[in-house]
């Protein structure tokens, strides 16, 4: 297993890095650390700008594969591209990569998720999943994933969302926490307030969930489940308990392309307040050693 983490040298950067390490530890992946710089726009005086722009780049793979730990698998690769994000989408291609792994916008909130251009693209394009480290997350103090979330809903996709993170769990050896949003689902285009058979049903859906989730999984793996109440998606995703080393997987829109990702609504709203990394799964079934192919939708 690979997965790939699109780096600079900057804090965002390190932010995608150390969740890399903790990802590429708990599934027992190989970590290519991939830099994508601009190609040569030097004019005939300065032909050997790019050599010079290439040596810093090594030196920054360099200086980045340092801080990995020894324990983790780690190889660099240096590229030229236009785009960041499509370089880097061609470099996951070369190597065959399971997973795309970035840091957030600069200029997000310590602790919180910012978009860039970068990471919007990857939303938009990427066919293979991409986990989302929020700004500041550099500062982690966990050596591997804890505790995997799963996002769930009510539409077509849900079951894809949870057999990737159940398999993923298994891989990882964590525990697993079914979180629903089913009080917060846009019913018949109307919007969901807070009421008693809501929250019935939210209940019994994660109820139902849950014992789902339980079939057929080995002895040992904890499964919980939790509720999201509140008025708003952010204000329910606040609601919850995380801790250092949580990860939260969630689906594709339905409007996603097969094998795309595309980031749906009520992501989108937890992704704002979300103070742990997201893994955004594309539109077709990621996991290693799993050969089928299904469509999926916003969870």
């Amino acid at each position: 297993m690979r997965l790939i983490v699109g780096y600079l040298a900057t804090p965002s950067g390190e932010d995608g890095l150390v969740l890399g390490v903790q990802l590429a530890r708990s599934l027992d992946a190989t970590l290519d650390i991939c830099m994508v710089l601009p190609p040569d726009r030097a004019v005939p005086a300065e032909a050997h700008f790019e050599d010079l722009l290439a040596a810093k780049g090594r030196r920054w793979l360099a200086d980045a594969a340092a801080t990995v730990p020894s324990d983790i698998r780690t190889e660099v690769h240096l590229s030229f591209s236009e785009s960041f994000s499509a370089g880097l989408l061609d470099e996951a291609a070369r190597l065959d990569a399971d997973a795309i792994v970035i840091g957030g916008a600069k200029d997000g909130l310590l602790g919180r998720h910012s978009l860039g251009s970068v990471s919007t693209e990857l939303l938009h394009s990427a066919p293979i999943p991409l986990a989302l480290a929020p700004f500041g997350y550099r500062k982690s103090g966990a050596d591997r994933i804890r505790e995997v979330t799963a996002a769930l809903g009510t539409r077509q996709g849900a079951d894809l969302v949870l057999r990737t993170a159940v398999r993923s769990c298994e891989r990882m050896h964590t525990s697993l926490r079914l979180l629903s949003l089913v009080p917060l689902d846009d019913m018949s285009g109307m919007d969901v307030r807070r009421d008693t058979g809501n929250e019935a049903l939210a209940i019994e859906h994660a109820r139902t969930l849950h014992d789902s989730a339980r079939k057929g999984l080995p002895d040992g793996l904890t499964v919980t489940s939790s509720v999201a109440d509140g008025s708003t998606v952010e204000a329910a995703v606040e609601s919850l308990s995380w801790e250092d080393g949580d990860v939260v997987v969630v689906g594709s829109s339905r409007l996603a392309q097969p094998r795309r990702l595309f980031l749906g609504s009520t992501a989108s709203k937890m992704l704002r307040v979300l103070p742990v990394p997201m893994v955004v799964v594309p539109a077709t079934e990621f996991l290693p050693e799993t050969g089928s192919s299904d469509s999926t939708e916003a969870s």
